[in-house]
């Protein structure tokens, strides 16, 4: 049986298409069962919609308060009885309620080596820094902006002359890579929220999460 799983985008949707790509295959066990944006123009809807998957829009411009948008799309989410919650590129602050609802069954991934860089700008912030090394992280999604419990990273190599476009590029292939993977452990039953804590095979995940390089 495949767990159920709803998508929450933004904007273009690349890690939607790599959660896509890998549901294509009979033998994954999830299935995308809805993808929902707050922006009309977002792309990840249309690539939903050429696969078939069910999509949902809704503007939170066109709510009062962020407490009220945060309940419509929780009643929304919840419509599609979904195992696993998953933000990609889902560009809002989250409130308590709905962070908490959805506790251990929601994950997001961070363009950086999460504890560092929470938050935007991710990669022009690794090379100010001088770091030798930026990548990307999945988490569980907890009331702290990006500070829920990593469960796997990916290192990235900063090179000379890097840009942040071109950072960005290569950062992008590995959340590719990672995102389907941690969907994969969750699904299999391997991956798990408890005590505030991430576990994979029923082990602490260290606090930097799972590397895959």
């Amino acid at each position: 049986m495949k767990i159920r799983v709803v998508v929450l985008i933004s904007g273009s949707g690349s890690n939607l298409q790599a959660l896509i790509d890998a549901t294509a295959s009979a033998d994954f066990p999830a299935q995308i069962v809805a993808v929902i944006s707050n922006k009309a123009d977002a792309y990840g809807l249309v690539r939903a919609q050429n696969s078939g998957i069910p999509t949902e829009l809704l503007d939170h411009k066109t709510f009062a308060s962020r407490e009220e948008f945060d309940t419509a799309l929780q009643n929304k989410i919840d419509s599609y009885e979904p195992d696993l919650v998953v933000l990609a590129g889902f560009m809002r602050i989250l409130t308590f309620q709905f962070v908490n609802h959805y506790l251990g069954r929601m994950l997001n991934i961070h363009p950086s080596l999460l504890p560092l860089y929470p938050g935007l700008h991710t990669h022009r912030r690794a090379l100010e820094a001088g770091d030798a090394t930026h990548g990307a992280t999945v988490h569980f999604v907890t009331a702290e902006l990006d500070g829920g419990p990593a469960v796997v990273q990916a290192d990235v190599p900063v090179e000379k002359g890097d840009t942040e476009d071109l950072l960005a590029k290569r950062v992008l292939i590995q959340e590719h890579r990672i995102y389907p993977l941690a969907v994969r452990w969750f699904a299999e039953g391997n991956l798990a929220f408890r005590d505030g804590k991430a576990w994979y095979k029923g082990n602490v995940i260290p606090p930097h999460g799972i590397k895959v390089n």
